[in-house]
């Protein structure tokens, strides 16, 4: 009775299962893990269903809302996987500037959706980010230097826990468990099928500078944003990425790119103008300024130069608050080792880091430095996985923890989350999934 209340339900073995399973991965190279059946559900009637199976025939559960998960953490060899992505559904309010949200929505919809209404909300840096898993681990959205991280616009949940019941959770009723799902990431205790969420007026303005330095230029490229950090604009999302072969220039190479999400040219402008006094701004081989963009473009950009669909991708990552010169040791292999394009390395220059409410969300620092290395071929894959997780273990004296969004928990556990609020995550894991039915993360901290 149960199983024809469910969406979708495809049970190892039957037609349509590889299919589905490999379709819910967006990483071209899908691990070889083999959940005993995948449930794509349409509505909270389908998730409690699938809940209440999983319990009766005790199935571990996995949850997917966009798959964009690097390590696609959702695929778990065994027990159930839950696919969101076919609840997509939103409402907004703009009198109130909220918006109710089901988790399987890309982040990209709700901001067409909201600039009808001159809203924004600060969603993921690529195009196709779902925003259940986006929002669980934090959620490091555009403008989030200045509005905190995507979770902390999070009102209130609607949750299906482990006994299967749909609870509302906001600060006031269940606050266990709205405080553990802003942050918890791949290790929530229950499936969200709805956020609440705060909506913010919607910047008038998107410009952006971009600089191409030869990779002679990096120590000084990565001295000088670290020196201007503490003085950049709050609306600026300063990165600096090397990778190979970028607009035309073969060698391995250094771009830094600047964006800022304003209210005025001007304001945008003063913003960006004080990328112009990077001592080696000469040595630019391209320097573009002050170009306008829309937030489509930005998206749209990023994905053509770093992020192709279908590819094979390992990420690592590391928040940092090292000085610069014992970061730059650690650089010079990495930039000495860059594979092919489009691999890449990032920085992003998100701090000073400013207070939060009290959440699991509780890891950021002054810099975030992040690799992804892709690749084509299958026979490549260990060789790939190798140097991103290599290269992060040998910086790991400089880490104080790392980022969800990209973890690397099955091949590198390392801290991402301040220990008391971990300590507190596990033991409302105890209370309200006490027979373990959610999975937990691939890796913890040691």
């Amino acid at each position: 009775m149960t199983e024809k209340l469910l969406g979708n339900i495809y049970w190892r073995g039957e037609s349509g299962y590889e299919e589905t399973r490999r379709g819910s991965v967006r990483n071209g190279r899908v691990p070889k893990r083999f959940p005993d059946v995948l449930v794509q559900a349409k509505n909270d009637a389908n998730v409690i269903a699938a809940v209440r199976l999983a319990k009766s025939r005790g199935l571990k559960i996995g949850i997917r809302s966009g798959g964009h998960s690097w390590a696609a953490a959702f695929l778990r060899d065994g027990g159930m996987l839950i696919d969101l992505s076919q609840m997509n559904t939103f409402t907004i309010d703009a009198g109130a500037r909220t918006a109710i949200i089901q988790p399987g929505l890309i982040g990209t919809e709700l901001n067409r959706a909201l600039r009808q209404h001159a809203l924004f909300f600060p969603g993921g840096h690529c195009i196709n980010v779902g925003l259940g898993g986006f929002l669980l681990q934090g959620g490091f959205g555009w403008n989030s230097r200045l509005w905190g991280p995507a979770c902390v616009s999070v009102r209130a949940i609607d949750v299906v826990t482990a006994d299967g019941e749909l609870l509302h959770a906001d600060e006031k009723q269940n606050a266990d468990l709205y405080w553990a799902a802003r942050g918890a990431g791949p290790g929530f205790f229950g499936v969200v099928t709805r956020f609440h969420l705060a909506l913010y007026p919607r910047p008038k303005i998107f410009m952006k500078s971009d600089y191409l330095y030869p990779i002679e230029a990096y120590d000084d490229v990565l001295r000088f944003v670290a020196s201007v950090q503490p003085a950049l604009s709050r609306k600026m999302e300063c990165m600096v990425f090397t990778r190979r072969d970028m607009f035309g220039h073969a060698d391995p190479a250094v771009l830094l790119t600047a964006p800022v999400i304003a209210d005025s040219k001007d304001e945008a402008q003063s913003a960006l103008a004080i990328l112009e006094k990077c001592p080696v701004v000469g040595k630019a081989v391209m320097r573009n300024v002050n170009m306008v963009t829309e937030l489509d473009d930005l998206l749209q950009g990023g994905e053509d130069l770093l992020y192709p669909p279908g590819a094979r991708y390992a990420a690592d990552n590391m928040w940092t608050n090292a000085p610069v010169e014992k970061l730059l040791p650690g650089m010079r292999k990495i930039a000495a080792s860059l594979p092919a394009a489009p691999s890449h390395m990032m920085w992003m220059l998100w701090g000073p880091t400013e207070p939060r409410p009290d959440m699991a969300f509780s890891m950021e620092d002054n810099l975030y430095i992040a690799l992804y290395a892709v690749w084509q071929n299958e026979v490549e894959d260990a060789k790939h996985q190798a140097w991103v997780t290599d290269h992060m273990k040998g910086l790991e004296p400089f880490a104080s923890g790392i980022q969800l969004a990209d973890e690397n928990l099955g091949a590198r556990p390392f801290r991402f989350m301040a220990e008391d609020k971990l300590k507190r995550l596990e033991s409302l894991r105890a209370k309200y999934d006490p027979d373990g039915l959610f999975h937990s993360y691939m890796g913890m901290p040691k």
